[in-house]
């Protein structure tokens, strides 16, 4: 099976600080963010083929000692196959050390509803990860690395490197953010596509709206290093979801 470039937790720069529901004197908080884009971008790549998503995100419980499980859940669209959403699992535990803050987690990427068809492979997988930030005065320093034995579509070992930095402008209450990140896949003609590279760069503002709460629009710009022709090919044609495109999204809390 050409993998078609999918799945994941599509993190927006700047996603708005949640609110917290206290579930009385347990220690456990209750979160969530809602939003709609123009997109759903995972490293870079289309989840949606172009098309517009919308998404409960970081759905979490929470545990003060650090400890926390929550769920995303998204629509997708992926050429070739009958799936059409995604819902993903995970779990970790947030701690400090040094200045440093360091999540430590899991997730089980899955797509209830997606019957394979001949030739085809599984699509669920899981992937562990660690992301490590540090804030210095108005900037937000960020890496993550992530490992799956066994990558979507069965295509081997995936191994993933990100940085990035968010700042805090001072200007119109914007916080510019700016990522680049790196994919390794075992098999890449299961995958569907060369080893890549991807980057972003992104403005977001906060907007307190009465009656609704806070809410957070962003804009990005995303690019990979994935040519249109070696672009998840079907019948020897690249698909357009690798290549440069702007993404458009409103989050709230809830």
């Amino acid at each position: 099976m050409l993998r078609q470039l999918t799945f994941g937790i599509a993190l927006l720069a700047a996603v708005p600080a949640q609110a917290q529901l206290r579930l009385g004197e347990t220690g456990l908080s209750l979160t969530g963010t809602g939003t709609v884009a123009t997109d759903y971008l995972f490293r870079g790549i289309s989840q949606t083929r172009s098309r517009p998503a919308s998404q409960i995100s970081n759905l979490e419980l929470s545990h003060e000692s650090g400890l926390y499980v929550g769920a995303f859940l998204s629509n997708v669209s992926f050429a070739g196959t009958n799936a059409r959403q995604e819902i993903d699992i995970f779990g970790g535990y947030r701690f400090a050390v040094a200045g440093f803050n360091l999540d430590l987690y899991g997730i089980w990427y899955t797509y209830p509803g997606y019957a394979p068809a001949p030739g085809q492979f599984g699509l669920n997988y899981a992937e562990g990860a660690l992301k490590v930030t540090r804030e210095i005065g108005s900037v937000t320093l960020m890496a993550t690395g992530a490992a799956s034995p066994n990558f979507f579509g069965s295509s081997g070992t995936g191994i993933y490197l990100e940085a990035g930095a968010d700042w805090r402008t001072g200007l119109l209450d914007l916080t510019a953010g700016a990522r680049v990140g790196h994919q390794w896949v075992e098999r890449n003609i299961r995958f569907g596509a060369p080893d890549y590279t991807w980057w972003a760069l992104t403005l977001a503002r906060d907007f307190a709206i009465a009656g609704i709460g806070t809410v957070t629009a962003s804009i990005g710009y995303y690019q990979t290093s994935i040519s249109r022709q070696d672009c998840a090919p079907i019948n020897g044609r690249g698909q357009d979801i690798c290549g440069a495109r702007a993404l458009a999204a409103l989050s709230f809390k809830f």
